[in-house]
């Protein structure tokens, strides 16, 4: 199976990683061509190509761009893209970054935009997962503390393709149901960057609230703002484990809060 990537960040490095180690063949690309991409290529094993030529032969295209640059694809990424192929959004809506949507903020699931950006159903996952833990947290199967990773869509066909590579990769598939019920996966969430297990995202996700999540989600990114780009994932993961209820007896979740206090007091000093 052939997976193409479009983007080289945080997400996409850590997705061609990962998928490469299942032996997956992975291409990827980005807005400023294959030279680009070096360093990228050396590190993950994928291989380069320019943005014309990376819907040719794709089983899976995975989107892992800001949301606010997804209306400057050109058209012909999806035109090329062949029939079968699944296209997967693996993005999140931050309207610091990514400006104003009206139509997201009106209401319109997130995913729901995406498709008609592109013209083409998507299915919605790797959204809700640190990208560092993406990489490193892959468990294999069995194991009781295995990350569940929720994938929705309305091809249920689809949704078992993509189930069948979170499982391949380290996590544990959680079929969340339709495209319209993907906004219990978006930041500000309960399920959101909080590694659940199976039994707990089911409950996480069950416990989403969409006006709270608004709030919740501007909240967590000015947090993130004045933290250090290099602190680490499992300090941030154990915060918001505790904050939506989790490990709350947990002495070492107690020492993430307060860890992190101390990071925001000085790294705004």
């Amino acid at each position: 199976m052939q997976i193409a990537i479009i983007g080289a960040g945080h997400v996409g490095s850590a997705l061609a990683s990962t998928l490469g180690l299942a032996g997956y063949q992975v291409v990827v690309t980005n807005s400023r061509g294959k030279e680009s991409l070096s360093d990228f290529t050396r590190r993950t094993g994928a291989v380069a190509r320019d943005m014309r030529d990376i819907a040719q032969g794709a089983d899976v295209l995975i989107i892992a761009i800001p949301l606010c640059r997804l209306p400057d694809l050109p058209a012909s990424v999806i035109a090329d893209l062949p029939a079968h192929a699944v296209v997967v959004d693996a993005n999140n809506y931050y309207p610091a970054r990514d400006g104003r949507i009206a139509a997201i903020d009106g209401g319109q699931v997130e995913s729901d935009w995406v498709a008609l950006q592109l013209g083409r159903p998507v299915i919605k996952a790797f959204n809700n997962i640190i990208a560092d833990r993406l990489a490193h947290r892959g468990r294999s199967t069995g194991v009781a503390d295995r990350v569940a990773l929720p994938v929705s869509g309305d091809d249920p066909a689809a949704r078992r393709t993509i189930m069948a590579i979170v499982n391949a990769i380290g996590f544990e598939p959680f079929d969340a149901g339709t495209i319209d019920e993907s906004w219990r996966q978006q930041p500000g969430q309960p399920a959101y960057c909080t590694d659940p297990t199976v039994g707990e995202l089911r409950d996480l996700l069950h416990r989403a609230d969409r006006q709270a999540a608004i709030r919740n989600r501007d909240q967590g990114a000015r947090l993130m703002a004045k933290l250090p780009p290099d602190y680490p994932s499992d300090q941030l993961v154990r915060v918001a484990r505790f904050f939506v209820g989790l490990d709350r007896l947990e002495p070492a979740a107690w020492a993430a809060l307060f860890r992190l206090g101390i990071a925001v007091l000085l790294h705004r000093s």
